[in-house]
């Protein structure tokens, strides 16, 4: 994972608490995806860049679940995550 901003400067955070589907819980363009990016840093959060996805999940509602043709696609992002954060499921 990258500290990269994707094209065209978009960047969509996800929650996953293990239970459900994971939600988007931010996402904007510019100034918005810079503080986005600059907050998950800060709290050693794994980014990924990929600008296929992005762009697909920039158009899920604010607070919603991913939509299921997604899941495989962000479940490999979040397997990604937990690896580089020494995290496994459910902790």
């Amino acid at each position: 994972m990258k500290n990269v901003i994707n094209p065209p400067d978009i960047a969509i955070a996800l929650n996953y608490d293990g239970s459900q589907a994971p939600r988007v819980t931010a996402k904007g363009r510019g100034k918005t995806a810079e503080q986005i990016i600059g907050l998950a840093q800060e709290h050693n959060i794994p980014l990924h860049t990929d600008v296929v996805l992005v762009e697909v999940l920039s158009k899920v509602p604010l607070g919603d679940q991913i939509p299921r043709e997604l899941y495989l696609a962000v479940a490999e992002v979040i397997a990604f995550a937990y690896l580089l954060s020494g995290k496994r499921p459910g902790e």
